[in-house]
């Protein structure tokens, strides 16, 4: 079996911010890794251009804010529009990842640290976009091993 390295970036789209988050070469943990302030366009692109260009990033892995409904919002259409424009400048593939929640959880965890949630909105989304990559991270392994399994039969 050979060993096939992924490169990804996870984005938690909001309307101030980006959060950012990146795995191991091995595919296996996904970590924060800063929060962009958005201001333009042409500079959020640049700016995650050059974590693309070091990183050598294959996949963008965007959070989906569905509503609690499963139904696709006006947030999230607004995300899907930003995510599709980005992942053509880039020339990157995108995949989307349901991200309800995981801001909630982001903060659960900030609050577990004895941080102020209101004090580390940056970290907060930072987190977030580590959730929403680590979901997909795990999810494309249970699919792997799954057919993996179903190969030896």
């Amino acid at each position: 079996m050979t060993t096939k390295y992924i490169s990804a970036l996870g984005l938690d789209v909001g309307r101030k911010r980006i959060g950012i988050a990146g795995c191991d070469r091995t595919g296996l943990i996904a970590t924060g890794i800063t929060t962009l302030e958005r201001t333009s366009f042409e500079r959020d692109v640049a700016q995650i251009l050059n974590l693309v260009n070091e990183r050598q990033v294959q996949l963008l892995v965007v959070g989906l804010p569905y509503s609690m409904d499963g139904s696709l919002g006006f947030q999230a259409r607004q995300v899907q529009k930003f995510a599709n424009r980005l992942s053509k400048a880039l020339q990157l593939p995108i995949e989307y990842v349901d991200e309800r929640l995981t801001s909630f959880q982001a903060e659960q965890l900030l609050i577990a640290e004895n941080r102020s949630p209101s004090r580390h909105k940056g970290l907060i989304d930072r987190k977030a976009a580590a959730i929403i990559l680590q979901q997909w991270l795990d999810s494309k392994r249970a699919i792997i091993h799954s057919s993996e399994i179903a190969l030896e039969y």
